[in-house]
């Protein structure tokens, strides 16, 4: 079963500050700790996900790793598991009278299991051209590959491992309280049952090494930002025989000088002076696809709008297109020739004002005739 998030088991942003980190976890180790929900399994497992959250989050090293490659970024019984020394400052929460160890008895058992490799995000910025044709492009993803020296067991061939003296191999350790017989994680090996005696040179123990992986994704037409694509096995490889996980390609489309996606939709605005909103003209318009033209009528007014159907967006898994919106913004100018001067003062005297108050309208007059 895939693990959950660390940043969202602690309910946290990914920049999260060392004081947030541990104001969180405090707060749901108060909310789920076992003497607070006693029979409660269900509050346990929360309690064992947010210290284990925790104790990475809480150590920069591993943070770093796992910002980076996730949950298989943390290879190796050193970084796996949960760390006690990590929440010397919670006593005061935990009280001396619940181990910490208790937690996880069943861990041993668990670790060896085949899981699953975690799914890898990768997020691609493309021109808003490809997202409206369509591309192929080669990316290069970071990941983790199983090591090739170990063949992912973080140790030397023949002498690497050793049993463990204080489990005998079980993973765990038993104890009496009273009439209890209580089971914990091995302190000596952390539940792996042996002891890693020689690591693995080439990948110091890890079973993995870091590399950047190639891939070609065909980004399909119609795209939005926020998709995602989803490439089958191309995930962080999986522990103990288990299968890779995903990749997934998060689309963010850059902004466009000209054009304001909206659906699939292209906007624009083109600006008109005043002689040619008055007269009407023939508006070009630089698309994706070349010079295309649209009519701007007589009269036409700032704000108004014009289309070019389907030249936008095609529909993503669909058919058709959307359209090219238009919109007009009348320019008044700032400053006027002489010439221009006394042709708007020609053009004044010919044209009604429009803001005196004694003109009345057409309505206004008809009321007036049938009074």
């Amino acid at each position: 079963m895939t693990k959950r998030d660390y940043y969202e088991i602690l309910g946290v942003s990914r920049s999260a500050s060392e004081q947030e980190l541990k104001s969180a976890y405090r707060k749901l180790a108060l909310k789920y700790h076992p003497d607070r929900n006693p029979g409660d399994k269900q509050a346990e497992e929360k309690f064992k996900e947010a210290a284990e959250a925790y104790g990475v989050l809480s150590d920069p090293e591993k943070r770093r790793l796992y910002d980076a490659y996730g949950h298989q970024g943390l290879s190796g019984a050193a970084a796996q598991g949960f760390n006690p020394e990590a929440f010397a400052d919670f006593a005061d929460i935990f009280g001396d009278f619940f181990g910490f160890g208790d937690l996880f008895g069943s861990s041993a058992r668990r670790r060896n299991r085949p899981q699953r490799g975690e799914d890898t995000r990768f997020d691609l910025e493309i021109e808003l051209q490809d997202a409206i044709f369509g591309k192929e492009v080669e990316i290069q993803v970071p990941r983790l590959e199983t090591c090739p020296a170990c063949q992912g067991s973080r140790a030397e061939a023949h002498d690497g491992w050793t049993t463990c003296s204080a489990c005998h191999g079980r993973g765990e350790t038993f104890y009496r309280q009273g009439f209890l017989t209580i089971r914990r994680t091995c302190p000596q090996c952390g539940g792996a049952g042996r002891i890693l005696r020689r690591p693995c040179r080439q990948c110091q123990g890890e079973g993995v090494v870091r590399t950047t992986h190639k891939r070609k994704i065909q980004i399909p037409a119609g795209i939005s930002s926020g998709d995602k694509l989803r490439v089958s096995g191309e995930g962080q490889p999986g522990l103990n025989g288990g299968p890779p996980g995903d990749l997934y390609v998060f689309i963010i489309v850059k902004p466009h000088p000209v054009f304001d996606r909206r659906e699939y939709d292209l906007h624009c605005t083109v600006p008109l002076n005043v002689a040619q909103a008055a007269l009407g003209t023939e508006i070009n318009i630089l698309t994706f696809e070349g010079v295309q033209s649209v009519k701007a009528p007589e009269g036409v007014q700032s704000g108004e709008t014009l289309r070019l159907k389907g030249r936008g967006v095609p529909h993503l898994h669909g058919k058709g297109r959307g359209d090219i919106v238009v919109h007009l913004d009348v320019r008044i100018p700032r400053k006027l020739t002489r010439e221009q001067r006394r042709l708007f003062e020609q053009l004044l005297e010919t044209l009604p004002d429009e803001s005196d108050p004694q003109e009345k309208s057409l309505l206004e007059k008809l009321k007036d005739y049938l009074v």
